[in-house]
């Protein structure tokens, strides 16, 4: 009777080893698929990041190149107001760079959608402030309260015919898909207009 009660508790020690054991390899199966497909997705995740550069990169390269990273912004910016002045316009700065896609994208589409384009040309002196790692026109930047801080580029800031600001304009709620708004973008033409 021993030896069968050894028999038994034997096979059910050799029993629940042999379960535990599966039980482990099948957790040890688990994590290491869940591991493999993380590293899948960080593998696709980043050829998807790695192509949509390219393609911004592409984009960036046959876009005008409208900021000039040499120029004295605030010698600028006055010559600009003066001239404001005895066209009655006002002052339209958009703030970025040629190392911002969005900036670039906005320009070229005023610049090829005559409706804006003579908007634009009727109503406003149009200036592109530079901000980029060569210059950063900081004192101009300051002056106007760091706007790109807060909205990121471009950001658009309106002058009167003397030069003092009047609006602030983040660029995001003019956007549309991977483009701009004509409606939105009309209407905020039109809204910053020097008054007849």
């Amino acid at each position: 009777m021993i030896k069968l009660n050894l028999k038994i508790l034997a096979f059910s020690s050799l029993l629940v080893t042999s379960l535990a054991y599966s039980q482990k390899t099948d957790q040890l199966q688990t994590k290491n698929n869940v591991s493999d497909n993380a590293l899948l997705l960080k593998a696709k995740n980043d050829s998807v990041v790695a192509a949509k550069k390219k393609a911004a990169a592409a984009e960036i390269a046959k876009l005008p190149k409208p900021y000039n990273q040499k120029e004295n912004a605030q010698t600028k910016i006055a010559e600009l107001v003066k001239q404001a002045k005895k066209e009655n316009k006002n002052v339209m700065i958009q703030a970025g760079g040629n190392w911002c896609i969005w900036c670039l994208r906005f320009d070229h589409y005023v610049q090829t959608t005559p409706e804006l384009k003579a908007l634009v040309d009727q109503n406003f002196i149009y200036y592109h402030l530079n901000y980029s790692p060569e210059n950063k026109n900081e004192k101009v930047f300051a002056k106007y309260g760091n706007p790109g801080e807060k909205f990121g580029y471009p950001v658009f800031i309106v002058l009167d015919q003397n030069g003092k600001q009047i609006h602030t304009q983040d660029s995001s709620v003019l956007e549309e898909g991977k483009g701009y708004s004509l409606e939105k973008t009309k209407t905020f033409f039109k809204e910053w207009s020097p008054k007849s």
